[in-house]
């Protein structure tokens, strides 16, 4: 069996908000600001950059606000901003609500982010509602938010298997992300958000989606990487088609933290994996590493980012998952040693 890979591919970088609700310190505003901006200006299209929801649950997006007024400020990156996407996740309505404000004030997100689990237990977890009750707020806010000038982003998770009630049908994913372009979403995250999928099951179920649906160009490639597949299922999605992906520095992320700063909080209730330090999404640097030695195109400056991405090892005051910050890319020309 002989597979050709994409020639090119879209990657988005979501370390400051899906990365960051892991950790159990608060990471600095301005951090959070220099992160977005070095990854911009290392090439990056796509910042998912804070969550909109009620800060009380995840103290570590208190300064949504202030993030996103301030990448919007950031002068080194000022002609760059018209053609890169800020996304904002709002679970909620009200958090829909407060992204629709702020577009109109001029400081609110291009994209918001709306979530269903096939996994009715996950997804109540997760949101607080049923299903039902979810799919019925997304039909009345997406247009609100589309009518406001936000693109809608609706993902669907525990695709490959939930970490609360067990195995999950992969035709049901496909199902979801149907009903999520019927009612208005401009594109999809297909998510593996505890490390269930394997790749073997990745590459079914992508070609299932191209299949169904034909153009890669709305679908977004999300693993997480817990039981260490993350590598293998980015390249199994490479194998069925897939050409836009999104992954963390360092591989950071996960279930938002219940305790931050010395202080329990309510995060998403009790953690579901048994050691916080061994969960995360694919590592944006091996990614980005990865697909520059097979010749795919990713438009980033590989060498920028692998600085970047020790600066956020200092940030969060740890080493990270990331092989290529331990060891480096691979050269592209001789030494000159003998």
């Amino acid at each position: 069996m002989s597979f050709s890979f994409p020639k090119k591919v879209t990657i988005g970088d979501i370390t400051i908000r899906d990365g960051y609700q892991h950790e159990e310190k608060y990471i600095p505003t301005e951090a959070k600001i220099w992160i977005a901006e070095q990854l911009i200006l290392a090439g990056f299209k796509h910042i998912e950059a804070t969550n909109l929801g009620n800060p009380k649950g995840m103290p570590q997006f208190k300064d949504a606000e202030e993030v996103l007024k301030g990448i919007r400020g950031t002068k080194s990156i000022e002609k760059l901003l018209p053609t890169v996407k800020l996304t904002a996740v709002t679970i909620r309505e009200k958090a829909i609500e407060r992204a629709i404000q702020a577009r109109k004030e001029g400081w609110g997100p291009d994209r918001i982010l709306v979530m269903v689990s096939t996994s009715e237990a996950h997804h109540q977890k997760n949101s607080g509602m049923t299903l039902n009750d979810y799919w019925k707020m997304c039909e009345k806010y997406i247009p609100m938010a589309l009518d406001a000038g936000m693109k809608v982003n609706g993902t669907v998770s525990t695709i490959w298997g939930c970490p609360i009630s067990g195995p999950t049908e992969l035709k049901d994913a496909i199902l979801f992300t149907k009903k999520w372009f019927d009612i208005g979403a401009t594109d999809i995250e297909h998510a593996d958000h505890d490390g269930s999928a394997s790749p073997d099951r990745v590459y079914k179920y992508y070609s299932m989606l191209m299949d169904a649906f034909g153009d890669p160009s709305k679908h977004i490639v999300h693993f997480h990487t817990t039981r260490g597949w993350g590598m293998a299922n980015v390249l199994a999605a490479l194998q069925a088609g897939m050409t836009n992906y999104e992954s963390t520095l360092g591989g950071i992320g996960g279930q938002p933290a219940n305790f931050v700063d010395g202080t329990p909080v309510a995060g998403t209730g009790e953690y579901y994996y048994k050691d916080p330090n061994l969960v995360g999404l694919v590592s944006t640097e091996d990614m980005v590493v990865m697909m520059d030695e097979m010749g795919i195109e990713t438009g980033i400056d590989v060498d920028r980012l692998l600085e970047i991405g020790r600066m956020n090892e200092k940030i969060v005051g740890r080493t990270l998952r990331s092989e290529s910050i331990k060891n480096g890319r691979i050269p592209k020309e001789l030494s000159g040693k003998k």
